[in-house]
């Protein structure tokens, strides 16, 4: 549950810099978008993989 909750800080923190890029144009609020969309995938990607280690042991 851990990385669950560091993905919903993680798109809270970024939700700043998303609304700088599309509204505002700035292209280094962009580049710190993309860098925590990266850090989302690779959280999503640890939590798929816990899931399943999870769900096998039970078995």
């Amino acid at each position: 549950m851990e990385k669950f909750n560091q993905i919903k800080e993680l798109v809270a923190a970024v939700e700043a810099d998303a609304d700088k890029f599309y509204n505002g144009g700035n292209a280094a609020a962009g580049t710190r978008v993309r860098k925590a969309m990266q850090d989302l995938k690779t959280l999503a990607s640890d939590i798929r993989k816990e899931v399943t280690e999870i769900k096998n042991k039970e078995k």
